[in-house]
């Protein structure tokens, strides 16, 4: 039988780095006060083994079956193609905003999957996966937080996916602290890691979110597992966007858009459309085009611009950078004769979208000057580029694909001014 060993070190809780001592900052990740003392007994192997396989590259067989399709044909956008095999995924976002729902969805397309939840009961997830509609001969639930003996009911089940949610509700009893505590996430994610490459089974982390927006728990969750995946939106806004943070096997800025409705997360094909549904002809909107991952999409920008009462402006900005928005109004000031410096700015993207693509520095600056001379823009114009500090327009890039996108839906993309003087005579 194995001796064990009491151990002590200091862990990070920000970036999840080890120190054999205290110190009052983290010398990797810059963090004050973050090192928190963990202490846990350390087994001592009885044999050791030298020996080591190496394979050849050459030898190594990749076949048909590596990716598996989700039947979500928006969430294997962002996974790129399907999940791999043997991979482990963390899903974050906040609560409520949708992650146990679209995991549940998984079992309309995807037969055997093990679901083990530490939150809810067995009747609670009966209730939402009789709403959702789904098929429960796909579903195997486990309503407990000790995940020791998983690896044996893997054996036993041989699940096609193991959905665990959350990581910060499930436990290893051999670690002496409550579930959620840094070294419980920390272990549990690397016990849960190695199943997934001993296995074959792709494995689902729900991560919980902190207030800062970024997973509870040590940051090394985020680097142990092949992707990280966030699904964002406005708690008050049916669209769900779920983006790619992080990919071993595909694009890292791909998103995929969905529609929170009773009965679950629904798939928008032409999210374009869905943004611009009630747009209304008036001073101050102005529609841009963005790149959400490679896929155009075109939103509804919507500006006030009035004179401030008090002797300080006030700025307001909902999906945009507020930072980015003083700059411009500044550029605005100092090159173009347009005097923002005394008006109060209050900037909305439309539908709860949150972007900085510096590409939307045109329709923005539009949509101030717009509503700011109280003129409307002619209703099927459409502008995308970034704005110097001299207030000339630049080249983004892939416009032939955001022109493309302009076309299919209706939209004239506008000519290719030089600076914002050419946009403030035409609306002269």
């Amino acid at each position: 039988m194995a001796k064990s060993t009491k151990k002590t070190i200091y862990l990070c809780e920000n970036c999840g780095n080890e120190f054999s001592q205290w110190q009052g900052r983290c010398t990797i990740c810059g963090e004050w006060n973050s090192l928190k003392e963990v202490s846990f007994d350390l087994p001592i192997a009885a044999t050791r083994s030298s020996k080591i396989e190496v394979t050849n590259i050459s030898d190594v067989k990749i076949s048909d079956k590596t990716r598996t399709k989700t039947g979500i044909s928006e969430f294997d956008r962002v996974l790129g193609g399907g999940i791999v095999k043997g991979s482990i995924i963390l899903l974050g976002g906040e609560p409520g905003i949708g992650k146990s729902t679209l995991m549940l969805e998984l079992t309309k397309y995807i037969e055997n999957i093990l679901y083990i939840s530490a939150e809810e009961s067995l009747e609670q997830i009966k209730i939402r996966a009789n709403r959702l509609k789904l098929n429960s001969n796909n579903l195997m639930l486990v309503s407990d937080g000790n995940i020791e003996n998983l690896e044996s009911t893997v054996a036993k089940s041989q699940p096609s996916l193991i959905i665990i949610d959350s990581i910060q509700t499930v436990y290893l009893p051999m670690y002496p602290s409550t579930p959620g505590s840094l070294v419980q996430v920390r272990e549990c994610g690397i016990f849960l890691q190695r199943l997934a490459k001993k296995s074959g089974i792709p494995v689902f982390l729900v991560g919980h979110v902190t207030k800062e927006g970024s997973i509870a728990g040590p940051r090394i969750l985020e680097h142990l597992v092949d992707v990280v995946l966030y699904l964002e939106g406005e708690r008050f806004h049916d669209s769900r966007i779920l983006r790619g943070i992080k990919n071993r096997f595909g694009a890292t800025n791909e998103v995929g858009i969905f529609s929170m409705q009773s009965s679950g997360l629904q798939e928008i094909k032409n999210p374009s459309s869905l943004f611009l549904d009630q747009r209304v002809d008036k001073p101050g909107s102005v529609i841009g085009c963005t790149l959400e991952g490679t896929r155009p999409l075109l939103v509804e920008i919507q500006s006030i611009v009035v004179p401030t009462n008090f002797g300080y402006p006030k700025r307001t900005a909902s999906g945009f950078d507020l930072n980015r928005l003083n700059l411009l109004a500044a550029v605005i000031t100092k090159n173009n004769g347009v005097n923002l410096s005394s008006s109060d700015i209050y900037l909305n993207i439309v539908g709860g979208m949150k972007l900085r693509e510096p590409a939307l520095d045109l329709p923005v600056c539009v949509s101030m000057i717009s509503s700011y001379k109280n003129k409307t823009l002619p209703k099927d114009s459409c502008f995308f580029g970034e704005v110097g500090l001299t207030g000339e327009i630049r080249r983004v890039t892939r416009e032939q694909d955001r022109k493309k996108e302009c076309q299919n839906l209706g939209y004239k993309p506008a000519g290719q001014y030089k600076d914002l003087n050419e946009i403030i005579k035409n609306l002269s």
